[in-house]
């Protein structure tokens, strides 16, 4: 259904009083300068409501008010309107009702926008109204490439039926017109429209699996056509500079790549498997910046307390655990923190992630010699203020850090470990003097990221018996709470779940605590380590978040399972004062993640059919 002709936005909401002259005076002459829509332009100077303005757009216009999270789309329907076109005119079919088709646009007055999409569309189309920034998300869950991937890979395998008569130097430089380079584009344009932290390329005897790591989880796409898996493979050795004649062993390599808008680092590993070659490839967005300490979602008590030990002249300070949690992402934070022309920072990775100003980064290079323990050694020697090791790998490289962290340095380093207290047993049992660790070792951080419960999808749950036993340790009075969990929607790819926050656990050292470790005993340490003032268990952290709707019971279950040590999770602590410095990390956090450079704060409206003044008017978002 179309809207009515003549329709002046400005006039309407002052003759309902929504606005008065004055204010939409204003809000012309903003649009004017910025060449924004007046829709736009009133809700950015807070004249109306986002709300406000769609409720009143569906009422004079006669038009249905679509919430996108609630609402079951199509994605039949949604394929009928190309990607290209949907986010130029800020539209989505949502339905086919067999001989209309209902479309949500932002716009719902935009006449030339509905002319265009009757003509693109096969059927008559009903407009319905839509927050603007609903449509953006729903065009990144939406519009994913699984079925352009496919057909990418079937004009592959059709082009190329033989893989040997492949030409592999063809396609590199200025030519982007061959199959295998289209299809690696879907496929990098895929993930970063996923946000998917890692690719996994991997042949099997009848078929290719496609995997995206979302949320630290894969989400896996098959395709048939097996035969182009060596295609894909030596395309992706030729752009990361590996050796394509060799199948045998496994290379690492790098690349970069501009996705969407996104400068995008690759790091390429290759491994030889049974049915072929394995590539898995992590993706670092290089334009989205380093995260600062605030950004990693530590509570404020943690992060002043971290920031404290930060600040001290010596010593060392760990980050724990497993592979994916993080622990560099807060390195990092605590590095650019620490970055001033004061300071001398030397880094030893493996490999170099991020690129820093003003800080000497060396990569390792085992072929040559170039180990962490040999150029740790070297470093000392180079008048560093602060030294950042990539990770303690072997009693050499800890017992020449903790030496640094001695003799005036502040080293920062990783370990993995399942929680803060294991970092210093696990120094121990690589064979680093106890006198040595409790003279050095400053404070411990053990981390984890944690599934988000979907807001649009979230519902009530109880705990089940096996879960009460599980948790009992952590909290015996959870039977009269209700807990969350996402039921699964078109925001969440039917998961539950959406982004990631961090929890953190923070273990300073005690003087108890250093005489355990100068004896070498762990019980005495473990034990004084649980008694330390501010200690909180990572399952307990994970439990308030759970207990405030943002996680899972299932979430904290797993990450129970991944602590060893039981013992930490059976200390009685006060928790009031953590759960308010949760719920406001919380907070943040959700500020943070609804802000993004292709999401407008307010929506895109020209709603001005005839216009009042001869005033610019912006396309919406056009993309």
């Amino acid at each position: 259904m179309k809207p009515k002709a003549k329709i002046r936005l400005g006039d309407l909401l002052v003759q309902q009083h929504i606005i008065n002259e004055e204010q939409l005076m204003q809000a012309l002459a903003a649009q004017k300068e910025s060449g924004r829509k007046l829709g736009f332009m009133l809700i950015e100077l807070g004249l109306v409501t986002e709300n406000q303005l769609l409720t009143f757009l569906s009422q004079h216009l006669n038009v249905p008010l679509v919430d996108i999270s609630q609402y079951d789309v199509s994605l039949a329907a949604v394929n009928m309107l190309p990607e290209v076109q949907a986010r130029r005119h800020r539209a989505l079919v949502l339905e086919d009702k067999g001989d209309r088709l209902l479309v949500a646009m932002s716009d719902p007055a935009d006449l030339a926008g509905i002319d265009v999409l009757s003509r693109l569309l096969p059927k008559p189309i009903d407009v319905a109204v839509v927050s603007d920034a609903q449509l953006v998300q729903a065009y990144d869950n939406l519009y994913r490439r699984t079925d352009e991937i496919a057909s990418f890979a079937q004009e592959l395998a059709e082009e190329y039926q033989d893989v040997a008569e492949f030409d592999f130097n063809a396609g590199v430089g200025d030519d982007q017109d061959t199959a295998v380079a289209r299809l690696l584009q879907s496929i990098f344009e895929d993930a970063v429209q996923a946000k998917a932290s890692d690719i996994h390329i991997e042949p099997d005897e009848s078929m290719l699996r496609i995997r995206m790591r979302v949320d630290g989880v894969l989400q896996e796409n098959v395709i048939k056509e097996k035969n182009i898996a060596s295609a894909l493979v030596l395309r992706l050795k030729l752009m990361s500079g590996l050796d394509i004649s060799e199948k045998r062993l496994p290379q690492d390599g790098r690349t970069s790549m501009r996705i969407k808008g996104h400068s995008i680092d690759v790091r390429v590993s290759t491994m030889p498997i049974q049915a072929g070659e394995s590539v898995v490839m992590r993706l670092l967005d290089q334009s989205a910046g380093l995260l600062t300490l605030e950004q990693t979602g530590m509570p404020n008590n943690l992060l002043t307390r971290f920031r404290s030990l930060l600040h001290r002249p010596h010593g060392m300070i760990l980050v724990t655990g497993p592979t994916g949690s993080g622990k560099t992402t807060t390195l990092y934070g605590a590095l650019s923190e620490l970055n001033t022309a004061a300071s001398k920072i030397i880094t030893v990775e493996d490999p170099v992630e991020y690129r820093l100003p003003r800080i000497n980064q060396v990569q390792t290079n085992n072929k040559i010699g170039l180990t962490f323990s040999n150029i740790l050694r070297t470093t000392l020697r180079q008048d560093p203020d602060i030294i950042m090791v990539g990770e303690m790998r072997d009693q050499e490289t800890a017992e020449i850090g903790l030496r640094g962290a001695l003799t005036g340095h502040l080293v920062l380093s990783t370990l993995h470990t399942n929680d803060a207290i294991s970092s210093a047993v696990r120094l121990l049992d690589m064979g680093a003097p106890g006198y040595l660790v409790a003279s050095s070792l400053r404070a411990m951080v053990a981390q984890r990221l944690v599934r988000k419960i979907c807001k649009n999808c979230s519902e009530d749950y109880r705990l089940n018996t096996e879960e009460l036993l599980w948790l009992n340790n952590l909290d015996d009075n959870l039977k009269a709470i209700n807990f969350k969990r996402g039921r699964g929607c078109q925001s969440c790819n039917k998961t539950g779940y959406k982004g990631r926050i961090g929890v953190f656990e923070l273990l300073e050292m005690t003087e108890s605590m250093m005489n355990a470790l100068k004896l070498n005993d762990t019980i005495t340490f473990s034990q004084a380590a649980h008694k330390s003032p501010g200690f909180v268990p990572l399952a307990k952290v994970a439990l308030m978040y759970a207990k405030m709707g943002i996680t899972t019971v299932d979430e904290v279950l797993k990450l129970i399972e991944m602590v060893a040590d039981e013992r930490a999770i059976t200390q009685p602590v006060s928790t009031e004062t953590i759960e308010q410095e949760l719920a406001q990390v919380v907070e943040e956090h959700n500020t943070n993640e609804t802000s993004s450079d292709e999401t407008p704060k307010a929506s895109g409206f020209s709603l001005e059919l005839e216009p009042q003044n001869p005033l610019p008017g912006g396309d919406g978002g056009t993309v």
